[in-house]
């Protein structure tokens, strides 16, 4: 088993183990319609095992970025049905991670509407809206209906996904995005059946991802996690309460047999990733690369010593659209342009040369 060979993840078969993180590049523009420029982006980075496309939004007032995609309307469904064609065109695999950013926006980014989460507390910090750097502001606390109105609203942007003819779904339960604002306790102030203890802090994620599930079916649908991620205000500083909450979560979403476990952390070989990737029982994509870039030796080392069945890889496929070509072959590596990870047009987006062009 190497990083090269191809794995099946539930219904999905990749042809390597390379997967192309869910990475926010904001270039949907204002109708969060998927472009030629997206369109573009995702069809040079096709030869990765698995694409996650970036974070999706399932309803208007999620929407996290200006010039974030969506999966609302007709209109993102056939921008985001051209991606799926230019992806699978060149062989590739692409599945569409869907976000709902919770409080972790402003109506000024969301088109003037509600900011919700769990709990009515806000971020400590700014975001950047169409009108500059404003204050996240105070959420309004999902109602219980509300909460199940949103679990819909996942279940209707993953039957969209699949509609616009992508492989599957990633669940967003990662990055202090809603999800994970049900998980923390800091952020889930609850004292209903979704807050208090981990169990019913976990409940609102096993149930949208069961949803989902029988929806579209298991082997379709992915779930990312970060536990003690600690951004975003979605602070997770317990050790035994984050085994508490993400081991209960997993060993009820065990039984429905998902296409894999996403687990962005610092450490994918340690004991609390290996911990819960057992309680999974299924295929483990693991990321460790939110603050470091990860590096083709780690990405080898971590699928040779077993500790993960796919890698997660981020700046370095942004940078190289041919990567595992440049990875297989020990070749150099472009530099990446974070000045223009979130700027609006081609340069750092769709024009990093590939081996063929040097």
């Amino acid at each position: 088993m190497d990083l090269f060979s191809p794995v099946t993840l539930g219904e999905l078969e990749l042809a390597n183990r390379v997967v192309m993180a869910p990475l926010t590049r904001m270039r949907a523009g204002r109708t969060g319609v998927p472009n030629d420029l997206v369109v573009e982006h995702y069809r040079q980075r096709a030869g990765v095992g698995l694409i996650v496309t970036e974070g999706t939004y399932p309803n208007h007032e999620s929407q996290a970025f200006v010039g974030q995609p969506g999966i609302v309307t007709d209109e993102q469904v056939d921008g985001w049905r051209r991606v799926a064609g230019a992806v699978h065109a060149r062989g590739g695999r692409v599945v569409m991670q869907v976000m709902h950013g919770g409080r972790v926006t402003h109506p000024d980014v969301n088109g003037g509407r509600r900011v919700v989460a769990p709990s009515a507390i806000a971020i400590d910090g700014a975001g950047h809206t169409e009108k500059g750097k404003q204050p996240y502001p105070v959420p309004h606390a999902l109602t219980t209906e509300e909460v199940r109105q949103t679990l819909q609203d996942f279940v209707d942007a993953s039957k969209r996904a699949v509609e616009a003819g992508l492989d599957g779904v990633e669940l967003h339960g990662a990055n202090g995005y809603l999800l994970h604002e049900f998980l923390s306790p800091a952020s889930n102030r609850r004292d209903d059946v979704y807050g208090g203890s981990p169990e019913n802090r976990a409940r609102f994620v096993v149930e949208v991802v069961t949803a989902v599930a029988e929806a579209i079916g298991a082997g379709r649908v992915g779930l990312r996690i970060s536990p003690e991620h600690n951004i975003q205000g979605a602070l997770e500083t317990d050790r035994d309460d984050v085994r508490a909450t993400y081991g209960g979560l997993l060993d009820q979403l065990r039984p429905l047999g998902l296409a894999y476990l996403s687990v962005l952390h610092r450490d994918p070989a340690g004991e609390l990733v290996q911990e819960l990737r057992k309680r999974f029982g299924g295929g483990l994509m693991a990321n460790s690369g939110f603050d470091t870039v990860t590096t083709r030796a780690e990405a080898v080392q971590l699928i040779e010593a077993a500790h993960a069945d796919a890698v997660a890889v981020g700046r370095a496929v942004l940078a190289n659209p041919d990567l595992v070509e440049r990875w297989w072959g020990e070749h150099p590596e472009n530099e990446p342009r974070p000045a223009l990870f979130y700027a609006s047009g081609a340069e750092g987006y769709t024009d990093y040369p590939t081996l063929a062009a040097g």
